[in-house]
């Protein structure tokens, strides 16, 4: 076994300070900062321009011959499921099919020229999608009036749902823009992998339940709110006597070739150029097959019905419906970049490029402002159509350009080809790309063997999402994870520390067999910030590891000696060489008048002797036993201090100080130890010279001061055996042997 040997002195941290200079930082002030920031040179515009502008980077270094063909084939893949996953997820979003198409289009040219990423695929996403049809449907519902907007006047039905999509999509992009512009793209470390898994499983369920109405070809309307897939599912169930079978058959066909093909594609993906594009292949037979035996007159089929060509003219977003929406478009804004952002983490590590997580931001927030001004709704990226884009062998951006050129392709000359396309076959489309959502649910009993507070974030959030809504059920999720949180933190896994026999090393006393405690000495670790919500949590687990309270060891003592002094004065009570005393049965009880000064230092100054208060006590008096006679705190894990904690943690010291126990603070972060002296946390009581250096150092120095009694010291295990030996305490370069 590998063995290092150092010599180097005992280490207090004053001692260490005196010997070692420090290095003096200069740190900038707010002023040099905010210079700094407004300061323009040739190189910062540069730099900027490239920031803001990252096409310009990747074009740059574009390999003409390698890449072009690899993007036309992966952008002509992803054109067509773009194409078909645009007039699917239109459904979800309550509107007529053909705007998904201009989302499949507009998003992704902006994206083009400001996006970091380089694989992927920007346009409808179905999480996003079904929470734009929420807001869509509470304003504009399909049964009853719509709410009374400025706007609506003379729109049909139709008009006025774009109009809402449209808006609120407006007004999450001007949120995930200022978010960008602010550079707090950190916000999306809030969520969670648990979180997100939770939450987008219950909108795979909200999915499903409201694609259940064009797979049994059912008139239901759409519903919005807490417990809406609840009522959704009661009035599917009241009319599925109405069921299409026409629908439901073709449905079940497309859903089980298409898993089947799917599946094919996973397990050989190694070995097929490209992925079999099945969802395609499906949508032009049905499209065919409706139009040969003509379904929408003959079956009574729901199609997709008339696509107009070209694109619609631009349109400003309704301020009065920003009023409405605003709560709605904020969770928007983050699931929408929160997704997006974890695809492209994902493909950014496996391809060796940075991106950037406020330029994203920026990204999104135009390419959903652009979009929303051209009746697109909101946008982000789907993993699935990712997947193609990347798989196909796609390299830049390119590959999205040739996508968006072929949607439009689609929406300005052949989108009447799809004109006699059920609807149903878009619902089946959709429900068989959740399986990848709906499989989340595996996690749920890995999550509860490994973590469960995890595990209660994510089925908590995700029932929440379900029943509540995806807004509210998002809010719940998060809340929740930020309590599971401040619960690690609040209630950490205190535990107190025993020296590994025959070496530096201290780890928790009930984890190993071999370990040595000195007598008399407790080494106590809290292994997290320590603040306001955890300071009382703090003090208790300390009292628990020393075996008594200080505090009131303290004040039963400073009774005793107001007891002996009226005894002595009295003349009840003579000193000798043996103790002895008076039988007494009067007790003073607690005066809480004097409760302050019973919690004041001992004084004996004016007694004749120092009394030794673990030996037996005249006229009955009763004080606890304190057998430990030094603490370590080991402060490695404490990252900061406020303070409150600061008060909480003097108050501490100070007490089991005046119980004349010996306290020693080791790895302190010197973060923390600035702070303290900064907040004068140091006086008579409380000294610097309690810091050391490392824990190890803190034990020797306790052994020199207090040797051990006996050439034998105990050595126990946590099944509570002993046995004797040599105590070797470790110090790197030699073995200190602790003898009398």
């Amino acid at each position: 076994m590998k063995q290092y040997v150092v010599a180097r002195p005992l280490y207090s941290e004053d001692a260490f300070a005196d010997e070692h200079e420090k290095i003096h930082r200069h740190h900038k002030t707010l002023r040099h900062h905010v210079k700094q920031y407004f300061t323009c040179d040739l190189k910062r515009a540069k730099n900027a321009a490239l920031s803001l502008l990252p096409f310009i980077g990747w074009m740059r270094i574009y390999q003409l011959k390698e890449w072009l063909l690899s993007d036309i084939v992966s952008g002509v893949s992803t054109g067509l499921v773009a194409v078909l996953q645009g007039l699917a997820y239109s459904l979800l979003a309550s509107l007529p099919p053909w705007y998904g198409l201009f989302t499949a289009f507009f998003p992704v040219i902006i994206y083009f020229f400001l996006g970091t990423s380089r694989h992927i695929s920007v346009g409808a996403f179905p999480v996003l999608s079904l929470m734009v049809g929420a807001v869509v449907t509470r304003l504009v519902p399909d049964e009853g009036p719509p709410i009374n907007i400025t706007g609506f006047e003379g729109l049909t039905s139709d008009e006025q749902r774009v109009m809402v999509a449209a808006s609120v999509t407006f007004l999450m992009g001007i949120m995930q823009l200022a978010m960008g512009l602010l550079q707090v793209g950190f916000i999306v470390m809030y969520l969670s992998d648990t979180l997100v898994s939770g939450f987008t499983t219950a909108a795979a369920i909200h999915i499903l339940v409201s694609q259940l109405k064009f797979v049994l070809g059912l008139v239901v309307p759409g519903l919005s709110g807490p417990l809406s897939i609840i009522y959704t599912l009661e009035k599917i169930f009241v009319q599925i006597e109405k069921t299409n079978v026409c629908d439901l058959v073709t449905s079940i066909l497309i859903m089980v070739v298409v898993f089947i093909v799917k599946e094919i594609n996973d397990r050989y993906k190694a070995k097929l150029p490209v992925p079999i594009p099945i969802e395609v292949i499906m949508t032009v037979i049905a499209c065919g097959v409706s139009y040969a035996f003509n379904f929408r007159v003959i079956y009574k089929v729901d199609v997709v019905g008339r696509i107009p060509v070209g694109y619609e003219s631009p349109m400003a977003p309704n301020m009065q419906i920003f009023g409405e929406t605003a709560v709605e478009a904020f969770p928007m804004a983050i699931v929408g970049f929160a997704v997006a952002f974890s695809v492209a983490k994902v493909y950014s590590v496996k391809h060796d490029y940075i991106i950037d997580g406020n330029q994203e931001l920026i990204a999104f927030g135009a390419s959903n402002i652009v979009g929303a001004a051209f009746k697109s709704f909101a946008a982000s990226t789907a993993l699935s159509r990712s997947a193609v884009q990347e798989s196909t062998g796609g390299k830049t951006q390119i590959a999205g350009l040739l996508s968006a050129l072929i949607v439009m392709v689609v929406t300005l000359a052949i989108g009447f080809l799809l004109e006699p396309l059920p609807k149903s076959v878009l619902g089946a489309v959709v429900i068989v790309n959740l399986k990848g959502m709906l499989m989340q649910i595996r996690e749920v009993p890995y999550l509860w063997r490994r973590d469960r507070p995890d595990c209660v974030v994510w089925v908590v959030t995700c029932l929440a999402s379900i029943l509540l809504g995806l807004d509210l059920g998002l809010a719940v999720g998060l809340g929740i994870e930020l309590l599971t949180v401040v619960f690690r933190a609040q209630f950490p896994r205190c535990s107190v520390l025993a020296n590994i026999t025959g070496t530096d090393i201290y780890k928790d006393r009930k984890d190993y067999m071999s370990i040595y405690e000195p007598e008399g000495v407790k080494i106590f670790r809290i292994p997290s910030p320590i603040f306001f919500a955890n300071i009382d949590f703090f003090r208790g687990k300390l009292v628990e590891a020393v075996g008594f309270n200080p505090l009131r060891v303290l004040r039963k003592r400073n009774k005793a000696l107001r007891t002996i002094r009226k005894l002595l004065k009295k003349g009840e009570l003579q000193m000798t060489s043996v103790s002895s005393g008076i039988t007494s049965t009067n007790k003073e009880s607690e005066d809480e008048s004097n409760m302050e000064e019973l919690d004041q230092p001992s004084d004996f100054k004016d007694l004749p002797v120092q009394v030794n208060w673990n030996s037996e006590l005249p006229a009955n008096i009763q004080v606890p036993r304190v057998d430990v006679h030094s603490l370590i705190l080991d402060f490695s894990a404490v990252s900061f201090l406020d303070i409150s904690a600061l008060k909480g943690l003097k108050a501490a010291l100070k007490e089991l100080i005046r119980v004349e126990v010996e306290v020693y603070i080791v790895a302190c972060d010197e973060y923390i130890l600035e702070k303290l002296h900064s907040c004068k946390f140091f006086d008579d009581e409380v000294k610097s010279s309690m810091f050391f250096l490392t824990l190890h150092d803190a034990m020797l120095h306790i052994l020199e001061k207090h040797p051990v009694n006996s050439e034998k010291t105990k050595v126990s295990t946590i099944h509570g055996n002993q046995c004797n030996g040599v105590s070797s305490l470790r110090s790197r370069d030699k073995f200190v042997h602790v003898s009398n």
